[in-house]
């Protein structure tokens, strides 16, 4: 039993997802780092935000890195994703809520009356988290394909149209 390694407790994180989800997970863990140094910190963040063309002040970013009780590793980085992503309704209460909309069962919400829902109904969207949302809806035409929607809310990755 010599050859054997002990297995790390901490590494159980990364049967949460799949071989895709944990690249998708790399490669932002990877842009977000900008020093590269394995960790993300304030820096890294503000860093970020600026290549994005967005100023951030040194408060929003020190919040931010609080989030984790230390060092922001991959593992880590994983942890929280799979935390936020559990935080989400199930996928069948997402399937009813979205349903509601499709009376016609095709899958898809004309975009007008999916905005209108939104902005109307239960916790309103503002009109910046409607933009905010639309960037990254599955579209087909103008309406949202929700069932890739639930998809990409529930497992944080794109999914290719079912054929």
């Amino acid at each position: 039993m010599a050859g054997k390694k002990p297995q790390r407790s901490g590494s159980s994180v990364f049967a949460n997802f799949d071989q895709q989800q944990i690249q998708e997970f790399k490669e932002a863990f990877t842009i977000i780092d900008q020093d590269r140094d394995g960790f993300i910190s304030e820096k890294d963040l503000k860093d970020m935000w600026a290549s994005l063309g967005i100023i951030q002040d040194d408060k929003f970013c020190a919040e931010m890195v609080k989030v984790s009780p230390g060092q922001i590793n991959f593992t880590a980085f994983l942890t929280f994703m799979g935390e936020k992503l559990a935080d989400t309704d199930p996928e069948d209460v997402l399937h009813n809520a979205f349903a509601c909309f499709d009376v016609q069962n095709t899958g898809f919400i004309n975009q007008q009356q999916f905005t209108n829902a939104l902005t109307q109904l239960g916790d309103r969207f503002s009109k910046e988290e409607i933009n905010q949302m639309y960037d990254v809806a599955p579209m087909k035409g103008d309406s949202v394909d929700w069932k890739r929607f639930i998809k990409l809310i529930k497992y944080g990755g794109d999914f290719e149209e079912e054929a």
